[in-house]
């Protein structure tokens, strides 16, 4: 059947619309199991569909026709899947922050769309590589070099111009058959399995080969599941106590509501504990040290300095205007641990707009009636801190989003973490899909580095995760509270955490290069 060239150009709209919504679903919607993995493959296998098919139809027509409707089929689904996947921006910049509301849509759109670029190019130089019959288009060759370009636009995504790579196809697999390669290859390994699946599966239609596709990954997977427990051992159980103070972000810093409120709740909560380790939620103490209210912070330390209290890990900001300010986690227990040799963690990976402005973008932060603060990042190499047999390490909120980044801290086994520690505030995003999708990527970094995962937020998702990604406690989200609970460290390295601590994600950058040079050496004339 033959379309005109306009109702041409709006199937080729239409159908990367629909499968970047079901990506979406697939990673954004709340909930688990089978189904949302399967889920991203297939709605990934229809754009690999299209775009198999635009290479095929136009294999003696322009190269630079085919480099287009490759690109332009990319962009589309990439942009609906991410403004899918953090539409609730939108509630942090008009809700909580007055931008006005065309203003925060617009920027919830272009941040989709300039991110879409990424994959715009991927899909671009995949139809032009299969063009040339790269491996005599054989369908494992060209399902490998999908999984190449695809991967490398997620990499980008995810680490240049400081990075966001929120939404990434692997979290989709959380509870899905490919989680178990998530201590072997992270979540961009678990995304170039998913795409070279996607691009072999549309190659292979529907049918018997379709099926032995999966049934091989099925198998792989299951063949796996065996090793993963050898990774790491017991290093001891522990309790904690974590708080969930629910204060609204729209009230958050208000001096006559807010601020007095999380004081009084926290300082009660803390010398009320009764756990060895009692953590806070992220800026919990939303003041300066020196700016709250006189005795305050004195009377928490003299507190936790007695014998016998437990350690207390406290969010609140600290600095100067001449040194800078960080956001960070302060130790507060037995008088070795304060003083001039405190344990002190300083948030390493800021987020734009949210701790420090980009250069150029003063104009759109002053239309934000938030205090958006210019906080200094720390370096990523920060030690644990022990206590009780265990090595804690905390991170702050957006930071769990760099398996690579927390790996660093891995690099010496004698000395690597036992347990994580994330403390957050979601509460900027409302009551949204961001809760279940940070939750999804705690459990991931869990499942990455065979850790458990204690997350303190002031929202939700307040949550125990073992090192195995499963949320073994969890605190109603939206209520005051505290989660009281166990849980187990681990000694060991997963393959993960060997690598990405020696390396970084340097040698997925270098085996998908090394796969795009194969394939050029190998064009052929089409």
């Amino acid at each position: 059947m033959n379309f005109g060239p306009e109702r041409a150009r709006g199937l080729m709209t239409v159908w990367p619309a629909l499968a970047g919504a079901a990506q979406a679903a697939s990673i954004a919607m709340p909930g688990s199991g089978q189904a949302q993995g399967w889920l991203q493959v297939l709605s990934l296998a229809v754009l690999a569909a299209g775009l198999s098919r635009t290479a095929r139809a136009h294999a003696d027509h322009a190269k630079s026709m085919l480099l287009k409707r490759a690109a332009w089929q990319g962009s589309v689904f990439a942009a609906v899947w991410l403004a899918g996947c953090f539409w609730w921006l939108y509630v942090s910049m008009h809700d909580v922050g007055g931008l006005p509301a065309p203003l925060a849509v617009l920027a919830v759109v272009a941040l989709a769309a300039a991110m879409s670029l990424f994959y715009a190019l991927a899909c671009a130089v995949w139809a032009g590589l299969s063009r040339h019959r790269v491996w005599g288009a054989r369908p494992w060759g060209l399902s490998v070099l999908f999984a190449a370009t695809w991967t490398l636009a997620e990499l980008m995504r995810g680490q240049w111009f400081t990075g966001f790579p929120w939404g990434a196809g692997g979290y989709a697999h959380v509870d899905g058959v490919l989680a178990v390669w998530a201590p072997w290859v992270g979540v961009y390994g678990m995304g170039a399995i998913a795409a070279a699946l996607a691009m072999r599966l549309a190659l292979a239609g529907v049918g018997w080969r379709a099926a032995k596709t999966l049934m091989g990954v099925g198998a792989l997977s299951w063949a796996l599941q065996a090793w993963v427990p050898a990774f790491t051992t017991s290093a001891g159980v522990g309790q904690v106590e974590l708080l969930q103070a629910n204060i609204s972000q729209n009230t958050k810093f208000d001096a006559g509501s807010g601020i007095r409120d999380a004081l009084q709740w926290y300082d009660a909560r803390l010398r009320e504990s009764q756990q060895p380790l009692v953590v806070t939620p992220e800026t919990a103490i939303p003041l300066l040290p020196r700016h709250l209210p006189e005795g305050y912070w004195a009377g928490l330390q003299q507190h936790f300095a007695q014998a016998g209290r437990p350690l207390a890990l406290v969010g609140l900001p600290l600095g100067s205007l001449s040194e800078g300010y960080t956001n960070s986690v302060l130790a507060l227990g037995p008088q070795a641990l304060q003083g001039p040799g405190a344990y002190r963690y300083d948030k390493s990976h800021l987020v734009p707009f949210g701790e420090f402005i980009p250069p150029g973008f003063v104009w759109f932060v002053r239309q934000m009636q938030i205090p958006l603060g210019d906080f200094r990042s720390a370096g990523p190499e920060q030690p644990a801190i022990e206590w009780q047999g265990q090595r804690l390490a905390p991170n702050i909120c957006y930071e769990d989003l760099f398996g690579e980044e927390l790996a660093i801290r891995f690099k010496d086994p004698a000395t690597a973490p036992t347990a994580l520690v994330n403390v957050s505030n979601i509460a900027w995003f409302g009551d949204t899909l961001a809760i279940d999708q940070h939750l999804n990527i705690s459990r991931l970094r869990a499942m990455e580095l065979g850790r458990p995962m204690l997350r303190a937020t002031n929202t939700g998702a307040t949550a125990i995760i073992d090192h195995q990604g499963r949320v073994t406690d969890q605190l109603p989200r939206f209520t005051r509270g505290s989660l009281v609970g166990r849980y187990e460290g681990r000694h060991g390295l997963t393959p993960f955490a060997r690598w990405a601590s020696a390396w970084g994600l340097w040698p997925l950058w270098g085996l998908c290069c090394a796969v795009l040079g194969w394939a050029f050496l190998r064009r052929q004339r089409p």
